[in-house]
């Protein structure tokens, strides 16, 4: 099962359910294409916070020098960092490298704090796309990341929520940019797997319902230009697209 947050003609947010078939959305008796002019698709849920997970593919990690670390590596993303599917996300200007990072995340679907790995799966309310867009110039000056990886826009997400049985265990996630394909992995490539993140970070904070958690990315990030078009596509979830300003 799939679910859509879109605003209306009328300027309403609403949730409806979608149909990858037909590429629809529907709200009561009113359906629209999701690329209809007169709808605007929204982020899928609306978090608190977002959980990022960083060096969780053996490969992206070498590709910086790095190693896997012994326990998930976190930051945090704020709600400002949201953009939606079909945007054009702006970044900050006057930097030297910012890069695109496709990875699968993860929607939590209800309140929950020292969750078992055994029973993460059942507070999961699905699947989603999200970039994690870096600022490298900042990201490599401290070692929070709050400049580098939580400005505006910095986390365009969606564009539906899949339901976690139409998500394969080793669904593959890409990112291609004006058509070109620079990441290739699978979910099955995760160091943590999703029920383990879990674990690990609700015995620290309490997860509320619509929280994000984002759980890495394969090799083959690459800085942006103005201009690029960005397509993150998830196996059972569809593609999240968007655009990108550099002022």
């Amino acid at each position: 099962m799939y679910h859509a947050r879109f605003r209306d003609p009328a300027g309403s947010v609403r949730e409806g359910r979608y149909d990858p078939d037909s590429d629809t959305v529907a709200f009561g008796d009113d359906e629209y294409a999701l690329d209809h002019p007169e709808i605007d698709v929204l982020p899928p849920v609306e978090p608190t916070k977002i959980v990022c997970v960083g060096r969780n593919y053996a490969e992206h990690a070498a590709e910086f020098d790095n190693e896997i670390p012994d326990r998930p590596l976190l930051f945090l993303k704020a709600p400002n960092a949201l953009a939606s599917h079909g945007s054009t996300v702006t970044l900050p200007g006057g930097k030297d490298r910012l890069d695109w990072e496709a990875e699968l995340a993860v929607v939590i679907g209800e309140a929950c704090t020292d969750v078992d790995a055994a029973d993460a799966m059942d507070v999961v309310a699905g699947f989603t796309c999200m970039n994690d867009l870096s600022n490298r110039d900042d990201q490599n000056r401290e070692q929070n990341w709050v400049r580098g990886k939580a400005f505006d826009n910095a986390a365009p997400l969606g564009p539906v929520l899949a339901t976690p049985d139409e998500v394969p265990a080793d669904a593959s996630v890409e990112l291609h940019v004006n058509g070109d394909r620079k990441q290739a992995g699978d979910r099955s490539q995760l160091a943590f797997d999703v029920p383990t993140l879990i674990e690990e970070i609700t015995t620290y904070m309490t997860l509320e319902a619509g929280d994000v958690i984002a759980t890495g990315t394969p090799d083959g990030v690459g800085p942006l230009a103005d201009g690029d078009t960005v397509e993150v596509t998830v196996e059972g979830v569809g593609t999240l697209r968007h655009d990108v300003r550099i002022p």
